[in-house]
């Protein structure tokens, strides 16, 4: 009996990217033109009205404050507005414009303090890790760049260099928050849930550490707890853009899309000032408004929002793309729970497409590397994934127990059931499969082979042969539904079934004439007849028998009619 794992339904809701510590991963940027060079050589005198300019630093309006120090540019030596404008393109995610300024000021300044290690963090945030560990070598010791060479070890996947930055972070804010970063971005999210509340309970005024709180809660799936936490610093910056995204997310997982997508229209209205977070403002109204303008927003951000990858992959696993799905896929070395899942997925969906044992290998460790972690063992994600493992297997004793487990949680996801009832179908429980399966609405599921073939089986095994016909002859004539009714051939022999194992075999006969399939249906039309005579079957069905051998050209067709009829005369029966 065929069975298939249908997408992990852990995959079919799209990720969602709300961090702003969160490093985003993207490629080689084109470098400034000349024309933006020639703009940024100038030079400013220091600002008159430092007030206005403080002001919108603390706003963190870093489009306004660029605007005032452009507005009051003219010939100086002085180089502090450009470090200014640098500061402030930086903060506003503009890491282009200021690895130009910073770069132009190193070029005229070589020596001025902390230049290179600034320019190495745009080329971090602009994905360029190699260049950026390449110009910390000739930078000088300092706290940044040991945070910095921290992120870069794990982004560079180098565990060695990574545990020794580790090491040498010291009791410090900065150094503290680099390392609840790293435990995030490994998805440890308790560990850096413990260092937030570590540096809440020394400094209470660092409010915006609750974000981080509420984020590392929102990844719990403690969806409530997440937006409590959240409030206490939406309270005093209601217009914080990674704060609203996150508030978006958490609503849409509590209610639905609509609800999170009004929490954004606030910020959708000021994107000019959204900087780097518009893109996560774009990614994430893909999602709420499930998948519409996929194609057009995710391939544009799959180096720039690392979820974007991920849903885009999803994105072509829903609309059945799985080559495409695998090609964007392939190369990804997995580092967190989602994407394990997901590349088992795509590895499942691939291997059983195209009978490739070692895509479904490959599928089967993603799925019992998740299932069998400490942090997902017990999760419902968790025991999918050990539950696909062992689809894979083909043990389906071990399916049942770990999907009966999370069946009150996923009673009405149609991906659930499915898998549910072919697992309730493999080990012979046929009243619970047919149920389940008669639970499923999704189209595209229900015109599946496998779907029909699975129902088939557990239709003829619960006594319902005409059901099963029915399926049959609802289907188009393909590959597909010869097998089926070669299936409901031997099923309903094998029940008993006879009139229905003999229409089976008879069509089977006549499309594709074969010796097994006569004999096939010379037992069955044998059994009717016993049936008949025990009374088990209508008298009326030997008429359809005796149909059923005359269409029959070998001579034991005849025999078999001439001894049908003999009993009929002796019970003084009329067949028509």
């Amino acid at each position: 009996m065929e069975t298939r794992l249908v997408n992990n339904s852990t995959t079919q809701t799209f990720h969602r990217q709300k961090l702003q510590w969160q490093i985003l991963s993207r490629a080689k940027p084109a470098l400034p033109s000349d024309s933006d060079s020639a703009k940024s050589s100038k030079r400013s005198a220091p600002l008159k009205d430092k007030t206005q300019f403080a002001d919108y630093l603390k706003k963190r309006d870093y489009t306004g404050a660029i605007t005032l120090l452009e507005f009051k540019q003219y010939p100086n030596e002085n180089n502090n507005v450009e470090l200014w404008m640098a500061y402030c393109a930086f903060h506003r995610g503009d890491y282009k414009k200021a690895l130009h300024l910073y770069q132009q000021l190193f070029k005229n300044n070589p020596d001025m303090k902390n230049l290179t290690v600034n320019i190495a963090c745009c080329y971090f945030y602009l994905g360029m890790y190699e260049e950026s560990k390449e110009l910390l070598q000739k930078s000088p010791s300092s706290g940044l760049k040991t945070r910095l060479n921290f992120h870069l070890s794990h982004k560079l996947r180098d565990e060695a260099t990574l545990m020794e930055y580790h090491q040498q972070l010291q009791d410090v804010l900065e150094d503290q928050l680099s390392l609840a970063a790293i435990h995030y971005l490994r998805a440890h999210y308790q560990e850096a849930i413990d260092i937030y509340k570590r540096l809440l309970l020394q400094n209470r005024e660092n409010i915006a550490l609750n974000v981080y709180v509420a984020l590392c809660y929102y990844k719990l799936d403690y969806y409530d707890v997440s937006q409590e936490v959240l409030g206490l610093y939406l309270n005093q910056y209601p217009d914080s853009v990674i704060a609203t995204n996150l508030k978006a997310c958490n609503t849409f997982r509590l209610y639905n899309g609509g609800a999170a997508e009004n929490e954004l229209r606030s910020i959708i209205e000021q994107s000019a000032n959204v900087g780097f977070g518009y893109d996560l403002v774009k990614h994430n109204l893909v999602v709420f408004r499930d998948g519409e303008g996929a194609m057009q927003v995710f391939p544009g951000l799959v180096d720039v929002v690392p979820e974007a990858r991920l849903n885009l992959v999803i994105n072509y696993l829903k609309n059945n793309d799985t080559k495409e799905a695998y090609d964007l896929l392939k190369d990804l070395q997995p580092a967190v729970p989602q994407e394990y899942i997901l590349k088992g997925v795509v590895n499942a969906a691939l291997g059983q497409d195209l009978n490739s044992p070692e895509h479904i290998k490959t599928a089967k460790e993603c799925f019992h590397l998740v299932g069998s972690s400490s942090s997902e063992c017990d999760t419902i994600h968790g025991r999918q994934c050990m539950a696909a493992a062992f689809f894979l297997a083909g043990q389906f004793e071990e399916v049942l127990v770990y999907l009966t487990s999370v069946k009150s949680y996923l009673h009405s996801d149609d991906t659930f059931n499915f898998n549910f009832a072919q697992a309730k179908t493999s080990c012979n429980q046929f009243k619970e499969g047919e149920e389940i399966f008669l639970l499923i609405q999704d189209a595209r599921i229900k015109n599946d082979y496998i779907y029909i073939s699975n129902l088939a089986r557990c239709y003829v095994m619960n006594k319902k042969p005409q059901q099963a016909w029915e399926l049959y002859l609802k289907m188009e004539s393909s590959s597909e539904s010869f097998n089926l009714l070669l299936l409901i051939a031997n099923d309903c022999y094998r029940m008993g079934e006879f009139w229905y194992a003999a229409k089976a075999f008879d069509m089977l006969d006549r499309l594709e004439p074969n010796p097994e399939f006569w004999e096939g249906k010379r037992g069955a039309i044998v059994g009717v007849f016993q049936g008949v005579v025990a009374q088990k079957f209508p008298v009326d069905t030997l008429g359809d028998v005796l149909q059923l051998l005359r269409s029959s050209t070998s001579n034991q067709a005849d025999q078999i009619a001439k001894v049908i009829r003999k009993w009929a005369k002796e019970k003084r029966l009329t067949i028509s």
